[in-house]
């Protein structure tokens, strides 16, 4: 998908398509992360804390569990 910035007052804007935003669960009200590292700009809905606590644990449990696998996938 290509996209075009619009003119804002004196900014830019990216208008996202309403399909994104029901896919990503974003509204007007989400708070949006922007990040970039010098060529690449993403932007991505920030989580809440608990959301990320639990995803933390699910991925500890899971190295933890897989350990031994995931060492060889990598080599």
């Amino acid at each position: 998908m290509l996209k075009r910035l619009t003119r804002h007052g004196n900014s830019l804007a990216l208008v996202i398509d309403r399909p994104i935003l029901e896919l990503l669960k974003i509204d007007a009200e989400t708070p949006l992360e922007i990040s970039t590292d010098g060529q690449v700009l993403v932007i991505s809905p920030l989580r809440d804390a608990q959301h990320q606590q639990k995803f933390h644990k699910a991925l500890e449990k899971v190295n933890k569990k897989y350990r031994r696998a995931l060492k060889r996938l990598a080599q």
